[in-house]
């Protein structure tokens, strides 16, 4: 059940990608949820899939804050 919560945001993003504002805002929301192992989780996972979408690589520097 933990993982719920982490699949649960990837999902979100994924379908949030089209729009960067949105896609950050929807990050800052999971960053302020997420346990602190599930975050580092997150950032493995989002420095794969923001590769071929170049207008969201400022949001890695949420993660980093």
């Amino acid at each position: 059940m933990p993982r719920a919560m982490l699949d649960y945001t990837k999902t979100i993003l994924q379908k949030v990608s089209f729009d960067a504002k949105l896609f950050a805002k929807e990050l800052k929301k999971a960053v302020s949820r997420l346990l602190p192992s599930e975050i580092e989780e997150l950032k493995i996972w989002l420095q794969y899939y923001i590769v071929d979408k170049p207008e969201l690589q400022p949001s890695l520097l949420l993660l980093k804050a």
